[in-house]
């Protein structure tokens, strides 16, 4: 059985008679106790406190019967970790079928979150906020609840934990007499803006630890495995 927040993904589950239905992280409407096992993939990074990021987590354990487990995947803070770069690195200046995909909202890939739109196209559609700070790594100015969030530089490393991320909408179907096909307009060019408007969908990346420490910092759960994979901190744990 699998929930989302967004409805119109729901429905497509329904129409490839998958079983799911729309719902909250924080408050999912199911019996406690109720699941053998329950997954997380790049659900938690996008809850903007840490309180709200726990409980998340919480409501996780409460799903799961006594030695039931969960898997959780958030994006991490470290994109490039002992010596190599995460895919989404080394994509920055990826295949023109990469682009295809990207542009036209179609980029998924197993077990990390969809990636966001070209870079390019983000220099020409974002009013650019990010930091003046050289801080790296996890040592990262966190951003104060005063001031505006910086917006990320799609398919270069983190700057901040919390983030502004721009997402380009999948253009919609136009009239055949203007018989415009987005693919075929350039990155970055006035069309293709007018074509593919951005929108800035918040995240949190977590540092090395992070995720672990706030799922041992809960009662009656065990963390059975920690790891990183591929831009990502991953945890595995056990209801107890």
């Amino acid at each position: 059985v699998g929930c989302d927040r967004s409805k119109n993904l729901v429905d497509i589950c329904g129409e490839k008679h998958f079983q799911a239905f729309v719902c909250d992280a924080l408050s999912v409407p199911m019996r406690s106790g109720s699941c053998d096992a329950c997954i997380s993939i790049a659900v938690i990074h996008h809850f903007s406190t840490a309180e709200r990021r726990l409980a998340t987590i919480h409501e996780l354990a409460r799903l799961l019967r006594p030695g039931g487990t969960a898997l959780i995947y958030v994006w991490a803070m470290e994109q490039e970790y002992k010596n190599q770069k995460s895919k989404y690195l080394k994509e920055k200046n990826g295949s023109k079928a990469n682009e295809k995909e990207i542009n036209t909202g179609t980029a998924q890939r197993p077990l990390t979150d969809q990636e966001p739109g070209s870079s390019s196209q983000d220099s020409a559609c974002s009013d650019r906020l990010i930091n003046d700070s050289k801080d790296e790594g996890c040592g990262a100015r966190p951003v104060g609840a005063d001031s505006r969030l910086p917006v990320h530089t799609n398919r270069t490393s983190f700057q901040s934990q919390d983030l502004l991320v721009p997402w380009h909408l999948k253009a919609g179907k136009k009239k055949k007499e203007e018989n415009i096909d987005t693919e075929l307009v350039p990155a970055g060019s006035k069309e293709s803006q007018e074509l593919s408007p951005v929108f800035h969908r918040y995240y949190h990346v977590f540092c090395e630890g992070e995720l672990e420490a706030a799922c041992r910092s809960l009662d009656g759960v065990r963390v059975q495995k920690s790891y990183y994979d591929q831009g990502n901190w991953c945890v595995v744990l056990e209801k107890l």
